[in-house]
């Protein structure tokens, strides 16, 4: 099986795709057609640069550790509910 190679697209070119759709009009469906790719992706560029100067957008370490921190809290939750269920059992429990 091969495997499928990623583009890479560099800062500049996305700063510069994303001024198409803000600063000249395009539409992001134009643009990306124009520039050869997916409009969804355009449109997820355009987003991060508006977040990113809006000051909401998390870095690559932080978004690693937010998903790290959800799944920890995910499996604390579940041992609390097993740790629930154990201390109700042993309290009904004949002596």
């Amino acid at each position: 099986m091969s495997e499928v190679q990623r583009r890479k697209f560099s800062q500049e070119f996305k700063e510069e795709a994303v001024r198409l759709i803000t600063e000249q009009g395009y539409k992001v469906s134009e643009a990306a057609r124009s520039l050869g790719i997916r409009s969804n992706m355009l449109g997820r560029w355009k987003r991060e640069f508006e977040d990113e100067a809006n000051g909401s957008r998390l870095t690559l370490d932080e978004r690693v550790e937010l998903k790290k921190l959800r799944e920890e809290n995910r499996k604390l939750k579940i041992e609390r509910e097993i740790l629930k269920k154990a201390a109700a059992f042993f309290a009904n429990e004949p002596k």
